[in-house]
């Protein structure tokens, strides 16, 4: 049986120079959330490397070093990991959310499909939803620019899933910074037009080349609730308690029935998406 209550945090990070350190970083958050009773965290976009870096100079080798050191932490503390990093694969780099469970194994890969013009400069575009579960429960993910296309996360709640996680690293000019602020994003907004949980992990403060990322790192309830919000302005982790009883996906499911003329329609988009699932599940 699924379980009802998960305790997720959701860390939000100042990228360090080095991968070494953004892992060990990675690695001491883990180890916090664990002593918190947190049942899962949620690291942002590429926190192994950092966003803001010249990617063709990261070599695959340290990249899956770092993902064991990680997957090491998530077994010492007996916790779920959600980590973004560059992932390569079949001769080509991806830009990936990573999931590990309680005993360290790699539970999915999830590719960013929507490529920002900096992204698709060096990654490929996933072809694959992101649906998985976690203690039974069925969960979705979008990274960063993707919350732009509503129908990822709209798809995924139609198969079950009850909680979101999005994983962001904000690279904006400090104007187009401070509008997102306080919230002010339209996030909260994926949570209440599929009666779910939202889960967003930001990275904050100043980038590279005068950009920088809003923070804001929040958690959301189904009802546009706003259980925990982070500043603008430092690293920390954030806590809440989900009662997956009030994620009932109502408005997705009712999506499925009417109007009449789709539902066929959906039934064979649905289809499509969990074959590809099972593809990518058999690589």
């Amino acid at each position: 049986m699924p379980t009802q209550h998960l305790q997720v945090a959701a860390a939000q990070m100042k990228f360090r120079p080095t991968l070494r350190e953004n892992v060990e970083l990675i690695r001491h958050l883990i180890s916090q959330a664990a002593q918190c009773g947190s049942d899962l965290i949620l690291f942002p976009e590429c926190a192994i490397t950092g966003y803001s870096v010249d990617f063709a100079r990261v070599k695959a080798s340290e990249i899956e070093a770092g993902l064991v050191a990680v997957a090491e932490a998530a077994r010492a503390h007996r916790c779920h990991v959600l980590v973004g990093s560059p992932t390569y694969a079949r001769g080509r780099w991806f830009n990936s959310l990573v999931g590990f469970n309680r005993r360290g194994r790699e539970t999915f890969r999830y590719h960013k499909i929507h490529l920002t013009p900096r992204d698709a400069q060096f990654f490929t575009p996933g072809n694959s939803l992101a649906f998985f579960r976690i203690e039974g429960v069925g969960c979705a993910a979008i990274i960063c620019h993707e919350r732009r296309f509503p129908e990822l996360v709209r798809l995924p709640v139609m198969m079950g899933a009850q909680i979101v996680f999005h994983p962001n690293a904000g690279l904006d000019t400090l104007a187009v910074s401070k509008t997102k602020r306080g919230g002010r994003d339209g996030i909260a907004v994926r949570a209440f037009e599929n009666q779910v949980f939202y889960v967003f992990a930001n990275s904050v403060g100043r980038q590279s080349r005068g950009l920088w990322s809003a923070g804001d790192s929040k958690i959301v309830a189904p009802d546009l609730e706003v259980l925990t919000l982070a500043n603008n302005r430092d690293e920390m982790l954030i806590h809440a308690r989900l009662d997956l009883s009030l994620a009932g996906r109502k408005y997705a499911r009712e999506a499925l029935r009417q109007p009449a003329f789709l539902r066929a329609h959906w039934k064979s988009i649905l289809s499509a998406c969990r074959r590809q699932l099972d593809r990518g599940s058999r690589k």
